[in-house]
C-alpha cells in the first residue's frame, strides 16, 4: 500500500498556531483501478486542496464537511461547506464521493440534509455520484453477509487498542510504502 500526504488547512489563512497541523491522505494498493481512496482530511477549500485534482487520480473521495464555525471567530469556518464540497467533486472528479464529519459536535454548522439540499441542486454527474455511510458502522461489502465492527467508521470503544505511528509527511506528494 502507498500512503500520499495531501494538502490541508484547518481554517483560514494563518490559522495554523491556533487550529494546527492538519493533512489528508491518498491510499493506493495493487489492483486499483480507477484511482486512489482519498481522505482529505479536516480543511477548508483552498488552492492547495484544488491541486489534488492536477495530482491524483481518485475513485473514492471521503469529503470532510460540516461547516465547522466557533462562537468565538464568528463566521470563520474550519472545515469544508457543502457547497464547497460539490465544486472540489466537480474538480477531482471521483466515481464515488462520500460526505463525513457532519454530525455530532456543536460546532458543525451543515447536517446532512443541509449537504443533500446543496448535492441535489448540483449538475447530476455531480450528484449521482455521492454516497451515504450510515453514522457509526461500516458499508456492506460484497464479501460480507453480515454487518461487521470496523475501527475506521464508528467510535472507538475502551476495548479496542489502535495503534498510531507518528509521521510528518511533507506536501507536495510525500508518499512511503506501508508493508
Amino acid at each position: 500500500m502507498q500512503v500520499t500526504a495531501t494538502p490541508c488547512r484547518h481554517g483560514p489563512p494563518l490559522s495554523r498556531p491556533i487550529a494546527g497541523d492538519v493533512i489528508g491522505f491518498a491510499l493506493a494498493w495493487e489492483g486499483q483501478e480507477h484511482g486512489a481512496l482519498w481522505m482529505t482530511g479536516d480543511t477548508v477549500l483552498y488552492d492547495g486542496v484544488r491541486q489534488v485534482a492536477d495530482s491524483l487520480q481518485v475513485d473514492t473521495a471521503l469529503l470532510h464537511l460540516g461547516c465547522v464555525r466557533f462562537p468565538v471567530t464568528g463566521p470563520v469556518r474550519y472545515s469544508m461547506t457543502a457547497r464547497e464540497a460539490v465544486e472540489l467533486r466537480g474538480l477531482v472528479r471521483p466515481r464515488t464521493a462520500i460526505p463525513v464529519h457532519y454530525e455530532g459536535w456543536s460546532h458543525f454548522h451543515q447536517d446532512r440534509p443541509a449537504i443533500q439540499g446543496e448535492f441535489a441542486q448540483a449538475p447530476a454527474d455531480i450528484s449521482r455520484c455521492i454516497r451515504w455511510l450510515p453514522i457509526g458502522r461500516r458499508p456492506p461489502s460484497p464479501r460480507d453477509h453480515q454487518p461487521q465492527e470496523s475501527s475506521l467508521l464508528c467510535h472507538p470503544t475502551q476495548d479496542r487498542k489502535v495503534e498510531a505511528r507518528p509521521a510528518v509527511l511533507p506536501w507536495p506528494g510525500w508518499s512511503f510504502p506501508l508493508p
